[in-house]
């Protein structure tokens, strides 16, 4: 809701009184004041022309995707005020040309006299707003930051660029109110952030969209921050990526991330970005346990692995070399290997297997009765001739045979459970890894399983498509038979009836038609099928914490984004099983073509107190690890203690703090509650926290992985950690 215009939009508490001085925040004032009159006027504008368009006749075809879509814009951008109201507006600046100072908003904001009174952050004229350092002022004289709070601001702060920027008009406090925000209390998702981008992260979310961006940076750099505003201003800024040209998937490391980054993109007004982690895009993925031998998975996790998916699928796709003869109710008909051969090849190039075998069928089909020169004895035609061939059992069940439907599962699991079509499919595996690779159950489905699944999945296509295709078509035919029956009879009757001359014969022409036929068929009997939401193909796609990606899981990605338009997101220090490549090396392997690299280097979240803890744990296997250089002191050192003190421990900083997040890292025994979560390190990855305890990290496991997981853990916390042994 707006803030009426009486009570205004500041509320500095009174240590802050020096910034209610008139001089500073009366010009704002005014604006918020113009703003809140805007808001008011354009939320009934919207709510009235939303009112109408749903009362509107849906129509039909495109008429109908217009106005769905236009409903769809209108409800989100009412959903964006309505949350927001004056909090909108993230800042301002104040530009050296002496023009009116310009205020930056989630969303453009233009008043009824074309005033504008907001500039969308996405937009170009936003970007000395995040851009603009004292190095490179962007031509800004000053810029302002609000903290607002309930929906009023409780402080700002004031950024100069050159003398001019004092004169009267700012608050000499510069970062104050930023550097208080980074150390606030975090909540069970991520807090807005928005008006707190910085120029290296806003270079970055601004960057082009062709090819590969890679943005490689250690903890608290705000790596997820970007990958997040990035997906919303691709979304709304770059044509080669809009909704109509297949959006935005957003791909996260597991699903208390997705949990935690829930609200991020709603607060930036973007809903379009669909997020998933990698399990969500195969069907098996929720059940799918992890890969207990590690040698197993290793040989899964290869893109060649994935490959031969193809040569499982070929398998099925090989023409049968002996011919038959096709027997029919007026002769009979020899099917040649030759006929077969050339059947096959009717498939089209891309098409998945379930479906080009429609297309094979009606082929194989057209030669058969290509064979018999016209009408046979009987004088058959030869649409009767087809039918009579559709209905051919010996037939049919030759072609199910030689091109059957085929189920992803069914095709995957046979690789680990018949050791002489894993070898055919797999021929660089030796006899020891065949071996290795069958498993008791072939469906006991493993996440190493999944990139195999889905490019089956997505090489055969749903089997389900061509049964239902089939039975729509049966549906079409009967209609079409009724509906000829029908035709018939009208014309018997209407030349009964004495109907002649000009209007009989036309009455007759028309329902001989075909259109007319195809009219009079009710296609609405047959059932539409929402298509699957995160199969693809997008415009782009970004990945946070890809680090951790193997080569086969790379390739679920690659298949979803063929204009290889991606943000990949990582740091290759936080990689559990190592990362000994370069990203160039690592992403040109597995199919990337066109690289560019970006680096953050600057930790805004983690105190200097736990970082000169952290450092040394993951400097002792990884030298030349990218440790971020933090910008801010706590205050606070990091705890060491024994194990029997983490309750007394966590019921006095309970007790000591009445908001904020603890977590427990290391302890299954710990029971999450509301305010403190008991997690792994490896799901504690991307999530930040007040508290961090660690209980007994020597733990976690040994080398890079045992490292990566203790410096990982040591550095969710924003204010305190906690490091608890049993010795």
């Amino acid at each position: 809701m707006t803030q009426p215009l009486t009570t205004g939009a500041f509320d500095l508490p009174e240590r802050l009184a020096a910034k209610a001085d008139p001089a500073l925040i009366d010009g704002d004032e005014k604006h918020f004041a113009a703003i809140a009159r805007c808001l008011e006027q354009t939320i009934a504008e919207l709510t009235e022309r939303l009112d109408a368009e749903r009362r509107a006749p849906g129509g039909m075809g495109r008429q109908a995707m217009d106005r769905d879509a236009e409903i769809h814009r209108l409800t989100a951008r009412l959903r964006t005020l309505r949350r927001f109201g004056l909090d909108l507006c993230l800042g301002r600046m104040v530009g050296a040309d002496g023009a009116e100072p310009v205020y930056v908003g989630r969303l453009g904001l233009t008043d009824s006299t074309g005033r504008r009174l907001l500039v969308d952050w996405r937009s170009p004229a936003a970007e000395p707003f995040f851009g603009a350092t004292h190095a490179n002022p962007m031509g800004l004289v000053s810029r302002r930051r609000y903290r607002w709070t309930d929906g009023r601001i409780s402080d700002y702060w004031d950024e100069v660029f050159t003398p001019d920027g004092l004169a009267g008009h700012a608050a000499l406090d510069d970062q104050s109110a930023f550097i208080a925000s980074l150390g606030g209390t975090r909540s069970p998702r991520m807090r807005d952030v928005l008006g707190t981008i910085q120029a290296d992260q806003d270079a970055v979310i601004r960057a082009g969209s062709r090819g590969a961006l890679v943005v490689d940076g250690g903890p608290g750099t705000g790596k997820t921050v970007v990958a997040l505003h990035r997906s919303a201003y691709l979304l709304h800024s770059d044509p080669r990526v809009g909704h109509r040209r297949g959006g935005v998937l957003f791909v996260g490391p597991h699903r208390p991330y997705l949990a935690y980054v829930s609200d991020v993109l709603p607060s930036l007004g973007e809903e379009g970005v669909q997020t998933c982690t990698l399990r969500d895009l195969v069907a098996e993925g929720a059940d799918a346990v992890a890969e207990t031998d590690p040698e197993v998975a290793r040989l899964k996790s290869s893109a060649e692995m994935v490959k031969a998916i193809e040569k499982a699928v070929r398998f099925y796709e090989e023409p049968p070399a002996e011919g038959m003869a096709v027997s029919t109710p007026w002769s009979e008909v020899w099917l040649s290997p030759d006929d077969w051969a050339v059947a096959f090849d009717a498939a089209e190039p891309g098409a998945a297997h379930n479906e080009a075998r429609d297309q094979v069928w009606e082929e194989l089909l057209t030669l058969l009765v290509d064979k018999q020169d016209g009408d046979v004895d009987g004088g058959a035609s030869p649409e009767l001739l087809r039918r009579s061939l559709r209905q051919n059992r010996e037939l049919r069940t030759a072609f199910d045979r030689a091109w059957p439907l085929l189920e992803a599962a069914d095709l995957v699991g046979d690789l680990w459970s018949v050791p002489a079509y894993l070898r055919l499919c797999a021929p660089w595996l030796t006899r020891e890894e065949v071996r290795r690779l069958q498993r008791a159950d072939a469906q006991a489905w493993t996440v190493s399983d999944l990139p195999l699944l889905d490019a089956a999945r997505q090489r055969l296509g749903d089997p389900e498509t061509a049964r239902r295709r089939r039975r729509q078509e049966a549906v079409l035919a009967a209609q079409r038979e009724r509906m000829a029956q029908v035709v018939d009879n009208l014309i018997e009757a209407a030349a009964a009836s004495g109907a002649d001359g000009d209007d009989g014969e036309g009455l007759v022409r028309m329902l001989r038609g075909e259109d007319a036929k195809v009219s009079l068929v009710d296609e609405s009997e047959v059932a539409a099928v929402d298509p699957d939401r995160l199969a693809g193909p997008f415009a782009h796609v970004v990945v946070d914490e890809a680090q951790e990606l193997t080569d086969a899981e790379w390739q679920m990605l690659l298949l979803r984004c063929p204009s290889r338009s991606f943000t990949i997101v990582g740091d290759r220090a936080q990689a559990r099983h190592g990362f000994a490549e370069s990203w160039r090396e690592r992403l040109a392997r597995v199919g990337f073509d066109r690289i560019e690299l970006a680096s953050l280097s600057i930790n805004y979240r983690t105190p200097e107190e736990i970082m000169a803890e952290a450092e040394p744990v993951i400097r002792a296997v990884l030298p030349d690890a990218n440790v971020p250089v933090s910008i801010r002191s706590s205050g606070v050192p990091v705890v060491h203690g024994p194990v029997a003190d983490l309750r007394p421990f966590l019921d006095t900083w309970l007790a000591a703090h009445a908001d904020g997040i603890a977590c427990v890292i290391g302890d299954p025994a710990f029971r999450s509650t509301s305010r403190v979560r008991s997690l792994t390190p490896e799901l504690a990855k991307g999530l930040e926290f007040d508290l961090v305890v660690l209980v007994d990290p020597e733990r976690f496991g040994e080398g890079v992985e045992g490292a990566v997981d203790r410096y990982v853990a040591m550095t969710r916390a924003t204010r305190q950690l906690v490091v608890l042994t049993s010795t």
